[in-house]
């Protein structure tokens, strides 16, 4: 009698360990509330995470930070985020970094910038986050180089012999790029981006078989109202693959936005195994035009959840709200 309890119970619990390991399906859960950082020592945010209202953290690791050498990895720091969350009973999705935006920022392995034959690694690009920002230029890694990107699933597939399964998820960096070049040594075109960012999120949800996969998208280079076909090809390949989507910023009815990736979560609403948005700190400056003030969390998480399909939502760690007590946040 007592053996057959105990098979009972190891079914029981090997079902729940496969059940908490699978993708959820969209729409099977309400929305929930994480906190986005950088690579930090999570110790310091401990009080926000704790709080019963967040399911875990999403972190940014920069390449560099991972690959010290060529085909030398370094995951302590991500071994280091993931025992501290388990401790708390929180979850950790990874997003790998490949493209920065401070002018000081190569965070890529100093081999990709030295050896030849990765064409200097990285090329200089714009940005212009937020309202009232200054452009300020940043770099991102030749994708498009097959070389590079060859380097750069290599690191993926590294962190899915370690960390699928064990992590919630992983996300793809946004698509939204503005190289200072054209057509230069590297090979850039818009195309070859665009062929290379589908791939690498392929071969990320080959790779990673348990935990999410998600692609950050926002923008293609070259591309307004879905002109070259560039967003509306990425949503059906995510949906016929089993492809998380999401992006670094919600913001309610952004013009740019609703002429690009905005319409497409809206029309593919449930049909994506995972939708993880962010409120970075650039989101949080943003105006709400009818009340010309910023934006409240109801209001961010009501576009979020109705028109987007979000199913998780990537707070930056400075959002108002998570400054309230637990029991008067609203």
């Amino acid at each position: 009698m007592h053996s057959r309890i105990n098979i009972l119970r190891a079914a029981t619990l090997l079902l729940s360990i496969l059940a908490a390991s699978l993708p959820m399906q969209a729409g099977a859960a309400p929305l929930q509330d994480f906190l986005y950082t950088g690579s930090r020592d999570l110790s310091g945010l401990e009080a926000l995470i704790r709080r019963p209202d967040i399911g875990g953290v999403q972190v940014v690791y920069n390449w560099s930070a991972l690959e010290k050498e060529k085909d030398h990895y370094d995951f302590a720091q991500i071994e280091k985020d993931l025992d501290y969350l388990n401790g708390l009973n929180k979850k950790l999705f990874i997003q790998i970094q490949d493209r920065f935006f401070e002018p000081t920022h190569k965070f890529v392995p100093q081999y990709l910038q030295t050896d030849p034959v990765y064409l200097g690694g990285i090329v200089a690009q714009y940005d212009n986050p937020g309202e009232n920002k200054p452009v300020a230029s940043g770099w991102v890694a030749q994708q498009w180089n097959p070389a590079v990107q060859q380097r750069y699933q290599r690191l993926l597939q590294a962190l899915a012999a370690r960390f699928d399964g064990r992590v919630m998820g992983i996300n793809l960096p946004e698509t939204a790029i503005d190289p200072k070049t054209r057509n230069d040594k590297t090979g850039f075109s818009c195309d070859k981006y665009f062929n290379a960012e589908m791939e690498n999120m392929a071969m990320a949800r080959k790779a990673f078989r348990h935990s999410h996969v998600v692609q950050y998208v926002n923008f293609w280079p070259c591309e307004w109202d879905n002109d070259h076909r560039y967003m509306s090809r990425l949503f059906a390949l995510a949906q016929k693959d089993g492809i998380g989507l999401g992006g670094p910023d919600i913001v309610p009815h952004k013009k740019a936005q609703m002429k690009n990736a905005y319409p497409f979560f809206h029309r593919y609403k449930g049909k994506l195994p995972l939708v993880a948005m962010a409120v970075q700190e650039p989101t949080l400056t943003y105006t709400n035009p009818r009340t010309k003030k910023p934006f409240t969390r109801q209001e961010f998480t009501d576009y979020a959840e109705h028109y987007l399909g979000v199913d998780i939502i990537f707070w930056s760690a400075s959002s108002p709200w998570l400054k309230h007590d637990e029991a008067s946040a609203p």
